[in-house]
């Protein structure tokens, strides 16, 4: 059945695959960003398709957000948020602003609207301490920075207007998702810098000993998580995680994606005291549930960010 759809964080890197995935769907999507971090580019291709629509405005604004919910939204997908956990720890009061503030008003538009609502957490929320084992949704929280602490205030929030107000919500929390449209700088993920970097033939520069592990989930494997588990009823009230229980090492992920002469050097932690040592997702929960697994292997999703970055770098996009 066709939906409505509203996204916050339309033309941010998951955003945009989330859009395609509804599009692809046959839902009507409205689409809400500041472009920030998101970009006119990622969502160009969407742009003459009529079931489309997308507004510039901030979560932050009230006025914003309302004006999103006039189209009679069924689902909302909340993906707009502030991102980067050094940012955070310069200027708490952004990420305040963005994910709690702004997480607030999605909220109450879903209410005043009956809207269900998928909220985009983080695994940053998760306690990194004692993470030896995959961690799963019952794993105990520890916010390490103020973005990963506004991101688990903004769970709270909806999990309150759940139990409050009996709104259906699904909290979700993706490990880290790389592939196309993602940035290259340092705002970017590892795997789209190596993978750039090395196209370039410059050099892969590891931070620390390399040794610190991942968990890698492709960014289609991603939105179709979102979406999915969005819009099931098995999952309203949920927390459910996204990855692909398999962690690399950065130095696995370096010789992995090196060609040739591509060097691969190790260099000082600029910021050691954030680093996370092993980030292994236990996913169990989201396949029992929703019958989802990941589909694309490393192997196979490095070979396609490799294939887009040279496309985009030809034709000068």
């Amino acid at each position: 059945m066709s939906e409505t759809v509203a996204v916050t964080g339309a033309a941010g890197f998951i955003g945009r695959w989330v859009v395609a995935e509804l599009l692809d769907r046959g839902h009507t999507v409205y689409g809400l960003d500041d472009f920030s971090n998101g970009s006119e580019r990622n969502i160009e291709e969407f742009r003459d398709d009529d079931a489309f629509q997308v507004y510039e405005g901030d979560v932050r604004s009230k006025e914003d957000v309302d004006r999103l919910f006039e189209h009679d939204v069924d689902v909302c997908l909340h993906l707009a948020a502030e991102i980067d956990v050094q940012e955070s720890l310069e200027d708490p009061e952004s990420h305040f602003d963005s994910n709690v503030v702004g997480t607030q008003h999605v909220l109450e538009a879903c209410r005043r609207n009956d809207t269900r609502l998928g909220l985009i957490g983080t695994c940053m929320v998760y306690d990194m301490v004692d993470s030896e084992e995959g961690i799963d949704e019952d794993h105990p929280t520890k916010p390490a920075s103020p973005y990963a602490g506004s991101k688990l205030a903004a769970e709270d929030l909806a999990e309150g207007y759940y139990h409050g107000y009996d709104l259906p919500v699904t909290i979700l929390r993706p490990f880290n998702t790389y592939g196309p449209y993602q940035k290259t700088g340092m705002a970017g993920g590892v795997v789209s810098i190596f993978t750039d970097r090395d196209i370039r033939g410059e050099p892969l520069k590891i931070f620390g000993d390399g040794t610190q592990t991942r968990d890698l989930l492709y960014v289609t494997d991603c939105a179709r998580f979102i979406v999915d588990a969005t819009f099931s009823d098995e999952t309203v009230g949920e927390v459910l995680n996204a990855g692909t229980g398999t962690d690399v090492s950065i130095n696995e992920l370096a010789e992995l994606i090196a060609t040739g002469d591509t060097e691969i050097t190790h260099v000082e932690h600029h910021h050691p005291q954030s680093e996370v040592q092993k980030l292994l997702c236990d996913p169990t929960k989201a396949g029992e549930i929703l019958d989802w697994e990941p589909e694309v292997t490393l192997e196979e999703g490095i070979a396609r960010l490799r294939t887009w970055l040279q496309d985009s770098e030809e034709s000068g996009s």
